[in-house]
């Protein structure tokens, strides 16, 4: 497995103002093996981003040696694909195709998706939207990307979140098969599932081949809110059984630690708490 940074961890990463070359840099000088980049509406990579800069972005990375396979879209939060407004659905749909796009050119093989929501904890204006449309117009969004990710070779990964939307492990796997699309699978977050009184290890083995990529946070069950979220090691995630359960189903892919927000030695502490967890 190959252990990862989000670049929402790193200074100026959840605007986008972070250079990429900066970024990678910064990943590789705290010994991660890779980086998942973002794409946004704006910043330094945005869905709006021309092909030359993607390709000199490739560039970059190649130059690295850094593993830079993933790259994850929050465009949803902003513009939702489960929106009650048709022409916000049509337009996240849009800039869907266009981050995925982009993940193509800069050499990616996965994109994280959001895959649209009932409700949004910090978004107190937006739904809650009734929660068997919010699914319909979350299947429709995906099953009209799938042909773009296929054509592209880039894996459309749909994450697990805290959206209001698929609080079991038996419903996501359902939700992910309707889709019948070989590039269309799981982006398995598992410090998200401890905010659903959820056990990360049952999740992996129900979801088994379906994921195609993992998050690492971690998560203090007793707090329950978004304040819940902590350095990994310092909350309730059992780590070593979700280990285990993640090699169990033959999973070897990338590992990203998504933390935020950034501080100084954040970098230092994720990649020493990772080395620990990978070891288990």
């Amino acid at each position: 497995m190959k252990l990862c940074i989000s670049y929402w961890s790193l200074e100026g990463g959840l605007a986008g103002t972070r250079p990429i070359e900066q970024a990678l840099d910064e990943a590789k000088s705290a010994g991660f093996d890779g980086l998942e980049l973002a794409v946004g509406t704006d910043g330094v990579l945005s869905t709006k981003t021309d092909q030359a800069t993607c390709e000199k972005y490739r560039a970059l990375i190649q130059r690295s040696g850094l593993a830079v396979e993933t790259v994850a879209a929050g465009l949803s939060w902003g513009c939702s694909p489960t929106d009650p407004d048709p022409f916000t659905r049509e337009k996240s749909l849009q800039l869907h195709a266009d981050a995925l796009q982009r993940a193509a050119w800069l050499g990616a093989k996965a994109m994280l998706m959001v895959p649209g929501a009932v409700t949004i904890a910090w978004e107190p204006k937006y739904g809650p939207v009734k929660y068997d449309q919010a699914a319909q117009w979350a299947r429709e969004a995906a099953k009209k990307l799938a042909p773009f990710a296929e054509k592209l070779g880039v894996d459309l990964c749909l994450e697990n979140v805290w959206n209001g939307m698929f609080y079991s492990p038996l419903e996501f796997a359902a939700f992910i098969d309707s889709i019948g699309s070989p590039r269309v699978g799981a982006y398995f977050d598992v410090g998200n599932v401890l905010g659903y009184h959820q056990h990360p290890p049952h999740w992996i083995e129900i979801l088994g081949p379906r994921i195609r990529r993992v998050h690492i946070k971690d998560f203090k069950k007793e707090v329950g809110t978004l304040a819940g979220f902590c350095d990994l090691l310092a909350g309730d995630v059992p780590w070593k059984e979700t280990m285990s359960a993640l090699r169990s189903i033959g999973y070897d892919e990338t590992i990203v630690a998504e933390m935020m927000p950034p501080d100084p030695t954040l970098l230092q502490r994720t990649k020493a708490a990772m080395d620990k967890i990978i070891a288990m």
